[in-house]
């Protein structure tokens, strides 16, 4: 495992659980909005941190923490993943996966060996306009939309989850998500941040107010729509 960066104590990556988070290195999007810009573009650059000191301290920290968030970059390119998660639940603890849903193998053999108890998928932008918000000019759609229905099928705690930015995405387009998503548990809408380590700069976030009226046109088809992080 390529592990770039390690909080030992969050509230808010995990719903409702005490976790810690491992950030992984690497990323088959460019998403110009990314706030990880270093763990995509430049994951050789960043200190590693060996696993045997995560497993050190989630070992200390039973009883404690309630789980492990595993996000990125993109944690379904690490190989031996499915390895890291077995040792992980063999702890005891609950696994959170952060993914973009464009390695829909990998997710399958996580969910077929009940490696997960919770993802949070992002879905970047409406089909037509996913190419851009991902950075990928050749980007195979069907991947994306494999994973969504292995999530909505699983039977397993998940949400999907939009960064709106103003410059990638309009407020119309949040209908044509809504309904790419019928049926979903949850879709979250989350306020873009400007930050050193965003890949691009140039872009600007949505208000609360314009926000809303996104959530609304998505709501017509998922029962929960909900904004995070707004100001």
């Amino acid at each position: 495992m390529q592990i770039c960066g390690f909080n030992k104590t969050t509230l808010l990556d995990y719903p409702e659980h005490v976790a810690a988070t491992i950030f992984t290195g690497g990323c088959n999007f460019r998403c110009p909005f990314c706030h990880n810009g270093n763990l995509v573009l430049r994951p050789g650059g960043q200190p590693p941190i060996p696993e045997e000191e995560i497993f050190d301290f989630l070992g200390k920290r039973r009883g404690i923490l309630d789980g492990v968030c595993i996000t990125g970059g993109e944690p379904a390119l690490q190989r031996d993943l499915p390895e890291f998660i077995h040792e992980i639940k063999d702890m005891g603890y609950l696994v959170k996966l952060d993914t973009n849903g464009y390695n829909p193998g990998v997710l399958w053999t996580l969910l077929q060996d009940d490696l997960l108890d919770y993802v949070a998928m992002d879905v970047k932008a409406s089909k037509e306009n996913y190419g851009v918000a991902a950075g990928v000019c050749r980007l195979d759609i069907s991947k994306i939309e494999e994973s969504i229905a292995m999530l909505k099928s699983s039977g397993i705690a998940y949400e999907f989850r939009t960064t709106m930015v103003k410059g990638i995405h309009n407020i119309e387009e949040f209908e044509h998500i809504g309904k790419w998503l019928a049926g979903s548990r949850a879709y979250f809408l989350q306020q873009f941040r400007e930050s050193d380590n965003v890949i691009e700069r140039g872009f600007a976030a949505f208000s609360k107010e314009e926000m809303y009226q996104a959530a609304v046109l998505a709501g017509k088809y998922i029962d929960r729509v909900e904004l995070r992080g707004v100001e």
